[in-house]
């Protein structure tokens, strides 16, 4: 969806509502029908006065009172059926929407590269878009029926304020506009940016607190936990002084104001009733005046409820506002172009043509006018030190990012005009921090192809070197990782992490440290594994073990994101250059025993 700055927060929120938009309106003009019917119980309690007081002292002559005391009790119980109405609509709409936007944002985030989700972290997303969009509900279910409904409500009140006594009136309304003064005081202007700076503050403690608790672990191990809490505490502090400066430094007096001229509106009436009843008294009309001051006296206690309306609504309004805002920092996220007349690659060859590449934000580029190619079948290999630029060039390839300059190409062609879909199928990932989902193993493995059958993925499984794994399980590949404490080491999960790379069988393999986090044992099987997976495929590896790159085709050297030097093993080892001191110093390294001090 794209953004609409001019918008209202009203009608973009209403324009997520989609079919829903005739329930939602149903529902608002149900609940103006019912603020008018809740008026009329006033009235008849006006024609009660009126009748008690023309029959006094002989009470038993108003014979009307049961009459109006039925009507205005079928008013009070219409009103509440509508209203009641009015709310299942408004309900309706506000949950069928909230369930549009979120899976409109899923959906949106769905087309953004998976490199936005490196900069983005999860917490935050989903506070944006999941919480977000759980605010919203309260504004169309209750805050947007409630503006209606206290509109249609106040032009009631205005009539009947005005029709019996204007002066009386319009000590009321006097009462009502220094209220809405106060509310305005607290929630315009300059005061409104505060609730943003609130948001974000929420935002930042949200993201604080994931990242928080997915580090206890670390945290526990190294014992410094006073030290983590800092930057959690921090975020925790700086959104309770934001909250407490709008609360007790914007609200407090204007929120006095506000209650004292609501709640008191009747003091107002007293100095006008005591200026109009000496000519009443005159006129010969006191009864009549004595009718409607009863009236307004009790009519004032209304102004009370109208105005506490307005001001939730109002807080809710602003509230949604700033949740469309987060939400619209999804709806916004970038999102990958599909070309109108894609192509498909023809065969599994990879070429950089001087590409240059620069995250968002930064200063300097991450890779700066690389070129290189890996031809049909060819292992190919990213060294260097880290930050130069090797995780980077291999998440250009599968579209993770697009590149700032220059192109790659897969099977000749732009991978900016292959269509997603396409590109993804012929391109297999065994990152170095795999993740594997809280399910079966099988589950796990046939993520990569989902129409594959169980006997596809049990070879998959047994490629992968994986029986060992299988074999120790309770329910083989249906033991769902993490139940009952059915955990995998590191090597055991990467083990997995290749067998679904196996079942994908793509033409072109992008491998990550995929033995970073492995142990001698398991290496050892994962190079197994490696050996099945690779063979007659397109190969490019990212490694800081150098020795598991001596037999590539080519090793492409990569410093500050520059290309700094390509060739074999032999080749760049006799070249004496960055290479050549990079495999003394993994030698010197391997080598490296801890010894101790004999004395």
């Amino acid at each position: 969806m794209k953004k609409q700055k001019q918008s209202s927060p009203l009608s973009r929120l209403i324009g997520y509502a989609g079919k829903y938009k005739g329930l939602l309106f149903s529902g608002l003009f149900l609940s103006a029908v019912a603020m008018i019917l809740g008026m009329a119980p006033y009235v008849c309690i006006w024609l009660v006065i009126k009748d008690l007081i023309a029959a006094a002292p002989n009470w038993t002559q108003a014979t009307q009172i049961g009459k109006y005391g039925w009507l205005a009790f079928a008013f009070a119980v219409g009103g509440i059926l509508v209203y009641f109405a009015a709310l299942m609509c408004t309900h309706l709409a506000a949950f069928r929407t909230a369930s549009n936007i979120r899976k409109q944002g899923v959906a949106h985030l769905m087309k953004t590269p998976l490199g936005f989700f490196d900069n983005n972290a999860s917490g935050l997303l989903r506070n944006r878009l999941d919480g977000a969009a759980s605010e919203t509900e309260t504004l169309l279910a209750h805050n947007l029926a409630d503006i209606v409904g206290t509109a249609a409500m106040f032009i009631a009140m205005l009539v009947l304020m005005f029709v019996f006594d204007w002066r009386m009136g319009a000590a009321c309304v006097l009462a009502a506009i220094i209220s809405v003064i106060a509310m305005f005081s607290m929630m315009g202007g300059k005061n409104a940016k505060l609730m943003m700076e609130y948001q974000t503050a929420q935002d930042v403690m949200s993201k604080a607190g994931t990242e928080y608790v997915r580090g206890i672990p670390v945290v526990k191990v190294f014992q410094q936990t006073v030290y983590s809490f800092k930057a959690f505490k921090q975020a925790i502090e700086d959104y309770s002084a934001k909250a407490e400066r709008y609360t007790d430094g914007v609200c407090r007096v204007p929120q006095s104001v506000n209650l004292t001229f609501t709640e008191g509106a009747f003091v107002f009436l007293i100095p006008v009733a005591l200026f109009l009843a000496p000519s009443a008294l005159s006129s010969g009309d006191f009864a009549g005046f004595i009718t409607n001051f009863a009236f307004y006296a009790v009519f004032s206690a209304i102004i009370s409820t109208a105005l506490a309306r307005i001001m939730f609504a109002a807080s809710g309004t602003m509230l949604a506002n700033t949740a469309l805002n987060r939400i619209d920092t999804v709806m916004n996220a970038p999102v990958l172009e599909i070309a109108k007349n894609p192509q498909k690659p023809n065969g599994n060859k990879v070429e950089f043509k001087n590409v240059s590449f620069t995250y968002e934000g930064a200063e300097v580029p991450a890779l700066n006018n690389i070129s290189f190619v890996a031809d049909s079948g060819q292992t190919i290999a990213l060294v260097g030190p880290s930050g130069g630029g090797k995780t980077t060039a291999a998440s250009l390839i599968p579209r993770f990012w697009d590149t700032t300059e220059g192109k790659v190409e897969v099977g000749g062609v732009d991978v900016k005009q292959i269509e997603p879909h396409v590109l993804m199928d012929n391109i297999a990932f065994v990152f170095q921090n795999n993740r594997l989902f809280k399910t079966s193993i099988f589950e796990n493995v046939l993520a990569a192809k989902p129409e594959a059958t169980r006997e596809e993925a049990y070879n998959a499984l047994r490629a992968a070197q994986c029986m060992d794994i299988i074999e120790k399980l309770p329910d083989g590949m249906n033991t769902v990782i993490g139940s009952e404490g059915t955990y995998l080491s590191g090597g055991e999960q990467q083990r997995i992490a290749l067998a679904r790379a196996i079942l994908k069988d793509a033409p072109i393999i992008v491998l990550d440290e995929a033995t970073a986090f492995a142990d001698p044992e398991n290496e050892v099987l994962i190079q197994k594994a490696f050996a099945k997976l690779t063979k007659g495929k397109t190969v490019i590896m990212i490694a800081h073990r150098l020795s598991t790159v001596v037999g590539a085709d080519k090793i492409i050297v990569l410093d500050g994101g520059r290309l700094v030097e390509e060739g074999t093993h032999e080749e760049l080892k006799n070249n004496g250059g960055l290479y050549a001191r990079m495999w003394d110093e993994y030698n010197q390294a391997a080598k490296w025993k801890i010894q101790s001090e004999v004395k």
